[in-house]
């Protein structure tokens, strides 16, 4: 049974720092990219960052960069997102998603809320 599991959203003020885990179950977990993405109300979900297809390469959306980082730990199948320096407009839900980097499959998590807010 495939799971992602996020955890360590909540409430933050600006210019806090947040980290956030996903850990992952029921796949090869290193045979696939992992990525972080968001939606906030009533926008539609977009990249925040993402292991690409060449090994441990990063990509991140303008927003985030030098803000946030992408990371994994294999031996534990958790991918994490470190985000620093939050703003307002970097609330909304934080999904995970695992892509087969040789296969179709893609799986999501169900997503941890992250506000901030002073």
């Amino acid at each position: 049974q495939v799971q992602l599991v996020e955890s360590g959203g909540g409430l933050v003020q600006p210019g806090g720092s947040l980290r956030l885990s996903c850990a992952a179950s029921g796949f090869t977990f290193s045979r696939f990219a992992m990525s972080w993405y968001r939606q906030a109300p009533g926008k539609e979900r977009e990249l925040v960052a993402t292991f690409t297809s060449a090994g441990d390469s990063t990509k991140y959306a303008d927003s985030v960069k030098g803000r946030f980082t992408i990371s994994r730990d294999n031996a534990k199948n958790t991918v994490y997102l470190q985000m620093n320096s939050l703003k307002l407009e970097d609330t909304a839900v934080y999904y995970c998603k695992a892509r087969g980097l040789w296969t179709p499959s893609e799986y999501w998590g169900q997503g941890t809320q992250v506000t901030v807010s002073s």
